[in-house]
C-alpha cells in the first residue's frame, strides 16, 4: 500500500508540473492525457494530433492548429510516450491509467468532449463531401476512422446537448455519409453474420441502436422515418442490435412501440433479440422480453405504474417464444447455459413454457450438455434440480453430459453429476462404442476425474474403444499421463498387457513415446510382459523406443533379461537397425553394450544390416560406432547387391564414404 501511495503522490506531482507550464501547454498536456486514457483503442500519432486541433462546433479544421507530436509529448512532462514502432501513443504505465480513471475531476466531462470532437470532425463540409464509393487517403483524413467508430461509444457514456445536436445532424444524412462505411466495415468484421455487403441498409436507427444511445434512438423513432423492423445488410433489426449489446433503455423504447416485432429473427442465423441477449448474459434485457413478471419496475430510473402503457404492452408480449430456435437450433436457455449466465438461466427456468430438454438441431445437445461441456457448475446445479431434466440425455453422437464434462476436465461438474444416483458412468457414444467418460478422462489426463470415476463400484475400467482398440490405460500410457496410469494400475480388474486391434500394449505405447515414468510403473508389475510384439508391425516395446530415440526407456528395457535385443519386426528389422537407420547414437551405444546383441542382422525385406541403414542415411556417428565392432561386416550385400559404401556414395554422404575408406583403404566399390 505504501508503494501505491508513493506512486499516487508522484503522479500528482507530475500533473502539478503540467498545470504549472502555462495556459496553452497545460491545455495541450491535459487534453492528451484525457484522450489517451479515455480512448476506445490506442490512438495513432496523427489521430491525436488532429483531435487536439479540432475546435468543437467549428466548420473546418485549421491546419495551422495541428500540433507536432514532439510538442504534445513535451507538454505531458513524460507521462505519455510513443510505442516502440512510433505509430501510437500510450501512457507510461498501467498504474497511471488507474490513477487517471479514479480521478475523473481532472478532466471536464471527458467523454462528452470527445464525442463532440468526433462529431464536429464528421460534420466538417470536406468530410461530408467524401464519396462512400471510394476509399479516402488516411493521410488526408487521419481522424476519420476513429471518429466514425467511437463517437457513439463516447456519447453513450456521457451525453451533452452539443453532442446530441451534432449526432442528429450526422444521422440526418447517415445513409450517404462516409462514416457509415467505416462503421459498417468494423461491425461486419467484429460481428460475423454479414453475408450481404449492402451497407446502405444500415440506417441511422440501426446505428443509434447499435451504440445504445437511448435519447437519440427515441428522437429517431418519433420521426417515423425508419421502419422499426427493417433488417440491415446483416439481416439484423435495430432491436436485435440493442439486445445483443445489452442496451436496456433502447430495448425498452422498442418494446413500447406496438409495431415493433420483438420475436423477429435475423436472416443469417435465424435468431431473435432474446436469443442474442441470453447468449451474451444481458439479464436486464432478458427480463424485459419476458414481461413484467420478471422485470424490475424501478430499474433504469423508470417508475412503471400498474396502468402504465409500458406494462400493458409487456403483458401483451406473451407471443415472445422463449424456446425460439436459430438455424443452429439452440434455444436462449441453451445459449445462456453454455455461457454460464446463471441469472438468465434462472429467469428462463421460471417460465412454464420453457422446455429445459430441448435439443439443438446441429449437435443434438441439451442445455445441460452444453453447460457440462463448458464447466458451468452453477448452471448445471440449477438444471439438475429440475425433475424434467435427464442427466443421461445423449447428444446426436450419443454422448452424455458426463462424457463431455469428463473429456474437458470439468471436475466440479463431474462431482455434481456423480452425486446423482441415476447417472450412467459407463454410457458410451452410440457412434463410437467404448468411448466412456473414463476413456475420455484418461485419454486427456484428467487425474481428478479418473479418481472420481474409479471410486464408483459400477465403472468398467478396462473397456477398449471400438475405433482405436485402446483401453483407458493404453491411452494414458501413450500420452504420458502418469498419475492416471498409476490410478488405473491400482485396479485389479485392469489388464496391463491389454492389446486390441494393432496389438500394441500400454508398455509399447509408453515406450515408443518416451514416457519413462510410466514404463517404470509397468516394468515393476509382475504381470507385465515386456517383449510382446504388436500385431500390425511385429515391433516390441524396445523396437519402438529404439527407433524413436528414447534413450532412457531403452536403458530401462535393456536391464530386463526377458527383453530380446535382437527381436525382429515383420520386415525383419531389429531395434539396433531402427536406431542405426534413424541416427540415434545414444540408443545405439547401450544396445551394443548388451552381450547378447547381434549387430549385423540383415532385415528380411531388403537384406540390409544396421550399418547399411546408417551409411545409406548418412548417420556418421552411428557408422563410427558400428565400424568399431569386429562382428560387423562392412562389405555385407543387400538383396539388391549394395554395400554400406555404395549406399553412402549413391546418396552423396561423402563423410560416411571417407569413414568407410579410412577403415578399409584398399576397398574398391
Amino acid at each position: 500500500m505504501r508503494n501505491g501511495l508513493d506512486l499516487g503522490d508522484t503522479y500528482k506531482a507530475m500533473l502539478g508540473r503540467i498545470k504549472a507550464q502555462g495556459e496553452e501547454k497545460t491545455r495541450l498536456g491535459m487534453a492528451v492525457l484525457m484522450w489517451v486514457s479515455h480512448s476506445g483503442r490506442p490512438l495513432q500519432v496523427d489521430e491525436i494530433c488532429h483531435a487536439l486541433a479540432i475546435r468543437i462546433g467549428s466548420s473546418d479544421l485549421n491546419g495551422d492548429d495541428i500540433p507536432a507530436i514532439s510538442t504534445l509529448l513535451g507538454c505531458c512532462q513524460g507521462l505519455v510516450t510513443m510505442d516502440k514502432g512510433g505509430s501510437t501513443v500510450r501512457l507510461i504505465h498501467l498504474t497511471l491509467q488507474e490513477y487517471l480513471c479514479t480521478h475523473p475531476e481532472l478532466f471536464d466531462r471527458a467523454h462528452s468532449t470527445m464525442a463532440e470532437t468526433c462529431l464536429t470532425y464528421l460534420n466538417f463540409p470536406h468530410v461530408k463531401g467524401l464519396s462512400v464509393s471510394s476509399s479516402p487517403d488516411p493521410r488526408g483524413t487521419p481522424f476519420l476512422e476513429y471518429s466514425s467508430l467511437y463517437w457513439g461509444t463516447h456519447m453513450r457514456m456521457e451525453l451533452s446537448d452539443g453532442a446530441k445536436r451534432s449526432a442528429l445532424d450526422l444521422l440526418d444524412q447517415f445513409d450517404s455519409h462516409i462514416s457509415a462505411k467505416f462503421l459498417w466495415k468494423s461491425i461486419s468484421r467484429g460481428f460475423p453474420i454479414s453475408r450481404t455487403p449492402d451497407r446502405e441498409q444500415f440506417s441511422a436507427l440501426h446505428c443509434a441502436s447499435y451504440f445504445g444511445i437511448a435519447e437519440i434512438t427515441n428522437t429517431l423513432i418519433k420521426t417515423n422515418r425508419w421502419d422499426l423492423n427493417q433488417r440491415d445488410g446483416a439481416g439484423v433489426t435495430p432491436l436485435i442490435w440493442a439486445a445483443r449489446y445489452g442496451h436496456e433503455e433502447v430495448v425498452r423504447l422498442f418494446l413500447r412501440k406496438k409495431h415493433a416485432q420483438p420475436d423477429q429473427q435475423d436472416t443469417n442465423y435465424g435468431r431473435t433479440a432474446l436469443s442474442w441477449a441470453a447468449e451474451n448474459g444481458h439479464e436486464g434485457v432478458v427480463r424485459l422480453f419476458l414481461g413484467p413478471r420478471f422485470a424490475d419496475p424501478g430499474s433504469g430510473g423508470h417508475r412503471w405504474g400498474k396502468g402504465s402503457r409500458v406494462v400493458g404492452l409487456l403483458f401483451g408480449r406473451r407471443y415472445i417464444n422463449p424456446d425460439s430456435l436459430g438455424k443452429s437450433g439452440r434455444t436462449p436457455l441453451s445459449l445462456a447455459a453454455g455461457n454460464g449466465h446463471e441469472g438468465i438461466v434462472r429467469i428462463l427456468l421460471g417460465r412454464e413454457d420453457v422446455n429445459p430438454e430441448t435439443l439443438d438441431t446441429e449437435y443434438g445437445q441439451t442445455p445441460l450438455s452444453w453447460a457440462a461441456k463448458d464447466g458451468r457448475e452453477r448452471v448445471v446445479k440449477l438444471l439438475l434440480e429440475r425433475k424434467d431434466v435427464n442427466p443421461n440425455s445423449p447428444s446426436k453422437s450419443g454422448r452424455t453430459p458426463l462424457s463431455w464434462a469428463a473429456e474437458n476436465g470439468r471436475e466440479g461438474v463431474v462431482k455434481l453429476l456423480l452425486g446423482r444416483g441415476d447417472v450412467d458412468v459407463n454410457r458410451d457414444s452410440s457412434s463410437e462404442p467404448g468411448l466412456t467418460p473414463l476413456w475420455w478422462a484418461a485419454r486427456n489426463g484428467h487425474e481428478g476425474i479418473v479418481k472420481l470415476l474409479l471410486e464408483r463400484g459400477d465403472v468398467s475400467p478396462d473397456t477398449p474403444d471400438a475405433v482405436y482398440g485402446q483401453t483407458p490405460l493404453s491411452w494414458a500410457a501413450g500420452k504420458g499421463h502418469e498419475g492416471v496410469a498409476r490410478l488405473l494400475l491400482r485396479r485389479g480388474d485392469v489388464n496391463p498387457d491389454n492389446s486390441i486391434k494393432s496389438g500394441r500394449t500400454p508398455l509399447s505405447r509408453a515406450a515408443g513415446n518416451g514416457h519413462e515414468g510410466i514404463v517404470k510403473l509397468l516394468l515393476e508389475r509382475a504381470d507385465v510382459t515386456p517383449d510382446i510384439p504388436d500385431t500390425e508391425y511385429g515391433r516390441t516395446p524396445l523396437s519402438w523406443a529404439a527407433g524413436n530415440g528414447r534413450e532412457g526407456v531403452v536403458k530401462l528395457l535393456l536391464w530386463r533379461r526377458d527383453v530380446n535385443p535382437n527381436s525382429s519386426s515383420k520386415s525383419g528389422r531389429t531395434p539396433l537397425s531402427w536406431a542405426a537407420g534413424n541416427g540415434h547414437e545414444r540408443v545405439v551405444r547401450p544396445l551394443l553394450q548388451r552381450r547378447d546383441i547381434i549387430p549385423d542382422i540383415p532385415d528380411t525385406t531388403h537384406g540390409r544390416t544396421p550399418l547399411s541403414w546408417a551409411a545409406g542415411n548418412g548417420r556418421e556417428g552411428v557408422v563410427k560406432l558400428l565400424l568399431g565392432r569386429r562382428d560387423v561386416n562392412p562389405d555385407s550385400l543387400s538383396k539388391h547387391g549394395q554395400t554400406p559404401l555404395s549406399c553412402a556414395a549413391e546418396n552423396g554422404y561423402h563423410r560416411v564414404v571417407e569413414l568407410l575408406h579410412a577403415r578399409y583403404p584398399r576397398r574398391i566399390w
